[in-house]
């Protein structure tokens, strides 16, 4: 179910943005009186059209893209019969060069707006939740296997970044830093001050999604207990609050985990706090080192609203964002400290990015984040994408040469081995990471 649901969304998703995109490349054809044979979302074999005057509208049977055939330019179908011809004043080759131009560019302009839009509705309907440094710093965190590589320790209280102030514990994982050079954490540790350097190459470790890095150190008390567990077999109860396992004192959940993943299969026995009194308890432990209660966290998350202008600077803040964080990641992959392999995903990756449940908050949240990719993607100077046409119409316009059909055609050939060849390697890498 999982499976479907990913599945879904992904094509949920891609239809919405992929519709998009080429609206807006059939917009501006049409404002400037080009005309569209062909509006589709999906490639062939097609499973539904309808014409509507000039042009004929469809959903293809492949829903991972979509196309606009303009008359008289050189695209992804290659149909160059009518070249050889006088152009008409309908086709895409008969308009000024800044006409061709902003068509191009119209796909991009769109999907621009559309992540801008959904980051604004996300920041304004929901606001924010956060862990304020404050609060993060009561109990300081717990280090996980990639932050004890970096140096971190449970317990550290995390002082500054780079030599520079913070204010939420996300600020502490994001792509800012964590793609940055020469970066580092101030750390305290038992009272010392301590740097802890960020390797130029440890986003490619962070990459890897069995990778934990570290999280708010929380005390605890217990939450739901589940009926019939071990737990409850126990006589834990919920409110009840777990100080000590095996005589040792506990007072984080973390220390309270890694005493039951000491013994999976095993027996814990605990000293409870209930209404003031200490009760010793014995609990069964299942293989999956659990006893079958949720705890509840006592850190104080923080919320905040936004007003509307307010939501407007914020959200076109993190959908430009995303564009920047894709150029430093690119940069890294050519400096070699970011491996393709890690950073690059295809359809089933993306997928993966929407997960399993249907939650509709992550789907726009996830779409608007495709939206600004697609936009840097497609303005790429490959040619067969956007960007490779746009080179071409730029070159035009700066020299007044235009270059020949022939030149155009055989570039888009080269372009569409580069993005087949990249589609089946984002293919095949998805694969290969499932295993």
């Amino acid at each position: 179910m999982e499976g479907l649901i990913m599945t879904a969304q992904l094509l949920l998703g891609l239809s919405i943005l992929v519709g998009l995109h080429e609206l807006g490349h059939l917009l501006a054809a049409k404002a400037f009186g080009m005309r569209v044979e062909k509006y589709s979302i999906g490639f062939p074999p097609k499973i539904w059209g309808k014409k509507f005057g000039e042009t004929e509208y469809s959903i293809g049977a492949i829903p991972l893209g979509g196309f606009v055939k303009i008359s008289g330019m050189i695209d992804e179908s290659l149909d160059t019969k009518t070249l050889s011809e006088e152009p008409e004043p309908w086709e895409f080759r008969a308009k000024p060069a800044w006409q061709r131009l902003i068509v191009m560019l119209g796909g991009i302009i769109v999907n621009v707006i559309t992540g801008i839009v959904i980051f604004i509705a996300l920041v304004y309907s929901n606001g924010e939740d956060f862990l304020s440094k404050e609060e993060l710093n009561k109990h300081g965190i717990v280090a996980y296997d990639l932050g004890q590589q970096l140096g971190l320790q449970t317990g550290d209280r995390i002082l500054n970044i780079n030599g520079k102030d913070y204010e939420t514990f996300s600020d502490l994982r994001s792509p800012n830093v964590l793609l940055g050079t020469d970066g580092f954490y101030t750390v305290d540790r038992g009272g010392k001050t301590i740097t802890i350097p960020i390797p130029n190459d440890f986003i490619d470790k962070f990459s890897d999604k069995k990778a934990a890095f570290f999280r708010p150190r929380e005390s605890f008390s217990v939450g739901q207990v589940r009926e019939g567990s071990n737990a409850d077999k126990g006589g834990l109860k919920e409110g009840d609050r777990i100080v000590a396992v095996a005589g040792v004192p506990v007072k984080y959940f973390d220390e309270f985990k890694t005493a039951l993943d000491s013994v999976p299969g095993g027996q814990l026995n605990a000293t409870v706090l209930r209404d003031g009194q200490e009760l010793a308890l014995t609990f069964d432990i299942a293989e999956d080192a659990t006893i079958g209660f949720y705890p509840s966290m006592e850190l104080n998350y923080s919320h905040r609203d936004f007003t509307f202008g307010e939501a407007v600077v914020n959200g076109t803040s993190q959908a430009f964002n995303v564009v920047f964080y894709n150029v430093k990641a690119f940069g890294k992959m050519f400096s070699g400290d970011v491996s393709p392999s890690k950073s690059l995903s295809g359809p089933i990756g993306i997928a993966q990015f929407f997960g399993g449940t249907w939650d509709w908050n992550n789907f726009w949240r996830i779409t608007g984040l495709i939206s600004m990719v697609l936009a840097f993607m497609n303005l790429l100077p490959i040619p067969a994408l956007d960007g490779g046409h746009v080179v071409f119409l730029t070159w035009e316009i700066v020299t007044g040469r235009k270059p020949s059909d022939k030149f155009l055609e055989n570039a888009q050939k080269v372009g569409m081995v580069l993005l087949l060849g990249l589609m089946s390697y984002a293919i095949f890498n998805d694969v290969y990471k499932l295993f």
